[in-house]
């Protein structure tokens, strides 16, 4: 990368972090240890910054360093419908609530076709799972044990755990699974 893109690089995430927190070139001298004048410096893209400013400016922004060296991103960006991914398991779509893998966490929206039933996947050990019903009515049963869900209604389960979904009805039903992924191995 040349030296004028990096230090370009630099000063408009410096930038767009500094105002998207609604601060100051002041506040974030009084924060970090930097003086006011390098903050100009730096979203001017005239400073030549050292390793050890950087580190300093990046703590204030409560962002890695590589946040401040990488191309800008996009302020907002949409994702249509059909890029985000999604699946089939029997009678049930399951799609990504988000277009970007979070680290250790799954979030679905799961759409149950009229009589559809899906054996869940326990996960690792200590993994907590949460699943809400927004319309129609889901059976989940979780090691044994029989939860008949309703829009609005919320289970928190342990997911490491022998579990399954079920729409018994004759309309289609939606529920939101959240996934928090345990440290341990896979039950």
């Amino acid at each position: 990368m040349k030296e004028d893109a990096l230090a370009r690089h630099i000063a408009d995430n410096i930038r767009q972090l500094r105002q998207s927190r609604n601060l100051t070139q002041d506040q974030l001298a009084r924060l970090s240890g930097v003086p006011r004048p390098t903050w100009s410096n730096l979203e001017s893209g005239t400073a030549n910054p050292t390793v050890s400013v950087l580190a300093k400016v990046a703590a204030a922004l409560q962002v890695p360093v590589e946040e401040l060296i990488s191309p800008p991103k996009a302020q907002a960006k949409l994702f249509r419908a059909k890029s985000i991914a999604q699946k089939q398991r029997g009678g049930v779509l399951i799609r990504k609530l988000l277009p970007d893998h979070l680290q250790g966490m799954e979030l679905d929206r799961m759409e149950f076709a009229p009589g559809a039933h899906m054996a869940g996947v326990p996960h690792r050990l200590g993994t907590r799972e949460y699943l809400a019903c927004e319309s129609g009515q889901i059976e989940l049963v979780v090691a044994g044990e029989k939860y008949e869900l309703a829009a609005g209604d919320v289970v928190v389960f342990r997911g490491d755990q022998k579990h399954s979904y079920a729409n018994r009805s004759a309309t289609v039903a939606v529920a939101y699974s959240a996934i928090i992924l345990g440290p341990g191995r896979i039950a």
